[in-house]
């Protein structure tokens, strides 16, 4: 790992380098949080391209509030949806700095809902 990271960087760059190990060529579902929305993209890092992505500022969603857990998980069927369109079936999960919880885990088990696999 570099100098002069900050230990966000430190932990999202040693959960991205886990999941190259485990990919094996499969898309990326990652996920950003921010306070007021949140964000899934299914990225293929070998094209180095977006698969499908969903937020809670999508025309299409229709939950809450973004900052809450159901809406959360409605993106994350939402996200699945999009992927399984565009013929993406089994994803790695990559959460980023952020901890499998609240949220976050919402999002995952809303995905796999929706039928992604990982």
């Amino acid at each position: 790992m570099g100098k002069n990271l900050t230990l966000q960087e430190r932990r999202k760059q040693r959960t991205r380098t886990k999941l190259r190990k485990l990919a094996n060529g499969r898309p990326r579902l990652s996920v950003f949080r921010s306070s007021k929305h949140i964000y899934a993209q299914v990225i293929d890092d070998l094209e180095g391209r977006t698969l499908a992505s969903a937020s809670t500022k999508d025309k299409e969603f229709k939950g809450a509030r973004g900052t809450d857990k159901d809406a959360a998980e409605e993106v994350g069927k939402l996200v699945a949806k999009r992927a399984s369109d565009a013929g993406v079936k089994d994803v790695v999960f990559d959460r980023g700095d952020y901890i499998y919880h609240g949220r976050v885990k919402a999002l995952a088990e809303g995905a796999r809902e929706g039928g992604l696999n990982f």
